[in-house]
């Protein structure tokens, strides 16, 4: 069966999110729904996958909040359940940069239409940033945007006052998977000083949704946080795997490295391992096994 993943956020005051969360686990137990939601009091943030009729429930739950009736969700398809369970967990933020001043129910960027963001990469005055971390990266991005480096979403404050200027950075576009750290990355930038931000609506998961592939400006793929690993134009299922003993995307030419091997290692991990790590993989590998 057609599995339904619909992923979800938005940024709203929520100083009840403690008393809704064992309210929203049960609702989606009971139309039995899988995936990750996050609360806190500045939102809501998540992936659930599941049929038809129960995403639907599960949407029409949310929304009967007031606050909640114009969520906006994009959708795409999987032919199994790319989640193992469900999760509705309680957070300070839905997305973690770790500094006060990115507030989004305070103010954010400009959003663009994936339909005008074509024109957005072309403008030769504007500076387009990859506001995602080095692996996601390393599989796709947008052509001639700039890559920060990060390991993790808590380090772009400090590239952003390392690296970029108000006062010859003029104009700023972000982007990102679904658009939700633009949200964040956005209100940080104009916190800091920076005139003109945009941000592209939706993410790049709605412009592989929307802009056909003879127009496209993407280049390879997108990183997904489920058991997809990635997805390409149309949302279409990509090529990828994840390498279980880092996490890091492997391509067909990595697993094909003399440095990959199931469960242990792959080139992005190995100069890690030691002997004390394999031997940790091989037991927790020979335990999968015999569980499946």
């Amino acid at each position: 069966m057609t599995l339904v993943v619909a992923t979800l956020y938005k940024f709203v005051k929520l100083p009840d999110a403690a008393e809704k969360q064992p309210l929203l686990l049960s609702q989606c137990r009971l139309q039995g729904v899988k995936g990750t939601i996050l609360l806190a009091e500045e939102g809501i943030n998540g992936t659930i996958a599941g049929s038809r009729e129960a995403i639907d429930a599960v949407l029409s739950f949310l929304r009967a909040d007031p606050r909640l009736v114009d969520l906006e969700h994009k959708e795409s398809v999987a032919d199994a359940q790319p989640f193992d369970r469900m999760k509705v967990r309680l957070k300070s933020e839905i997305v973690t940069i770790g500094v006060p001043e990115a507030d989004p129910n305070t103010q954010v960027g400009t959003y663009i239409d994936p339909k005008d963001w074509n024109a957005v990469l072309a403008d030769p005055n504007v500076t387009v940033i990859d506001t995602r971390n080095g692996y996601e990266v390393s599989i796709g991005s947008f052509q001639g945007a700039e890559n920060p480096q990060t390991r993790s979403f808590r380090q772009f404050p400090e590239y952003v006052r390392t690296h970029l200027n108000p006062a010859q950075h003029k104009k700023v576009a972000l982007f990102c998977t679904g658009g939700i750290r633009c949200e964040k990355a956005s209100a940080f930038m104009l916190a800091q000083g920076f005139e003109e931000v945009y941000h592209l609506k939706g993410g790049i998961l709605k412009y592989l949704e929307e802009i056909p592939p003879d127009e496209s400006l993407w280049e390879g793929e997108c990183f997904v946080f489920d058991q997809r690993v990635a997805v390409q134009h149309g949302l279409e299922a990509g090529t990828y795997d994840l390498c279980r003993a880092c996490g890091h995307p492997l391509s067909a030419a990595d697993k094909a490295s003399l440095h990959y091997e199931d469960g242990i290692s792959c080139p992005y991990c190995i100069d890690r391992l030691t002997e004390e790590k394999r031997a940790r993989q091989e037991a927790r590998r020979e335990q999968a096994r015999r569980g499946s």
